[in-house]
């Protein structure tokens, strides 16, 4: 039987390395999976390292595959910030605009959309034509929106923790009908109810997800058994509870990171902690990943060299208080060159 020991990180990185510590030495863990913020990982991938320690992360930051880290961190289950931007930018200049307000939460996460989205609107012929970093303790909004250009024909908002409804709000309230377009990635309303009043601002805005919340028209048998497995209705929410939102454009990295590891250990013949770094081994062969159960996300392609997924990202649009997919992107639209190669670095 498979045992899962949970830890809060409290969203710190320096608590994050200390829960390493406890998994290592005092609960006896064989692995440690499931970070999700990006200087959290950053922050505990080398006390990983130093422990010996196999450490999965279901972050989506770019922190894996830039080389940053090492060989005992990978990040198999949900794809990365850099590749999402880059197959998602073609839609937005192409359908959208091309001159585009970015505002970003003014850490880790935002700044690898900052850089990453500019660089990839830019190959599109587009042009950021201001950037608003909000820190991450800000709880009203209205004094940034005079901050975007006029010329402005698209939002790119990614904004993510408590004060978001609030950040969507005193949006409408500033632009009411007369707003540019709008482009959102869905992290940012990330377990909450589309019927939430104030948010009726939203329609006909666009969102990226990485997995769609609701069950569309089209909906694979894996999206509906993965649905059944983990308790969630055909708009997302709890079966028990239709107030209870789940944040299902995330949550698949966290299963479908299990099945990588089940699939890694299996391949290994692991029996224990003497066994890890076969492995880590036993992932870096891994390359194709079929749409599945295992995967119902989509297809996934993983490159051992840099520990880095990469998968379809959806492009969606508000219709009627429920998102529509508009888009899927290939695995292609979001390949770019190798930064690392792990495979060289000694365990």
């Amino acid at each position: 039987p498979v045992e899962i020991v949970a830890e809060d990180d409290g969203t710190d990185p320096k608590r994050g390395a200390e829960v390493l510590e406890k998994f290592a030495n005092q609960h006896g863990c064989d692995i440690a999976y499931g970070t999700l913020f990006s200087h959290v990982v950053i922050g505990s991938a080398p006390r990983a390292a130093e422990l010996k320690m196999p450490y999965f992360v279901v972050s989506e930051g770019h922190h894996v595959a830039s080389g940053m880290l090492n060989r005992y961190t990978l990040q198999p289950g949900i794809t990365d910030v850099k590749s999402q931007v880059q197959a998602m930018a073609p839609f937005v200049a192409g359908n959208l605009g091309k001159k585009v307000t970015m505002i970003f939460p003014d850490f880790a996460f935002g700044h690898n959309h900052r850089d990453f989205f500019s660089a990839a609107i830019e190959a599109q012929g587009g042009e950021v034509v201001a950037k608003l970093a909000i820190p991450p303790t800000e709880t009203s909004f209205t004094k940034y929106f005079p901050q975007i250009p006029r010329e402005t024909e698209v939002i790119y908002h990614v904004m993510v923790g408590p004060s978001v409804l609030t950040f969507v709000k005193e949006m409408g309230e500033f632009f009411g009908p007369s707003a540019p377009q709008i482009f959102g990635f869905i992290d940012s309303l990330e377990a909450v109810d589309f019927a939430t009043p104030g948010l009726e601002f939203l329609e006909g805005t666009h969102f990226w997800e990485g997995m769609p919340r609701y069950a569309q028209a089209d909906q694979t048998e894996y999206d509906k058994f993965y649905r059944a497995q983990v308790g969630v209705d055909e708009k997302g929410a709890s079966v028990d509870d239709p107030k209870d939102v789940s944040t299902y454009a995330h949550m698949f990295g966290c299963w479908e990171t299990l099945y990588v590891i089940k699939q890694g250990m299996e391949a290994a013949g692991y029996t224990g902690p003497q066994d890890r770094a076969k492995l880590i081994e036993a992932v870096e062969a891994i390359t194709d990943m079929p749409e599945s159960n295992e995967h119902p996300q989509g297809a996934k392609l993983f490159n051992g060299k840099t520990h880095q997924v990469f998968g379809p990202q959806y492009i969606s649009k508000v219709e009627g208080g429920k998102l529509v997919v508009q888009h899927t992107t290939s695995l292609e639209d979001g390949f770019y060159p190798d930064e690392v190669d792990y495979t060289t670095q000694s365990f």
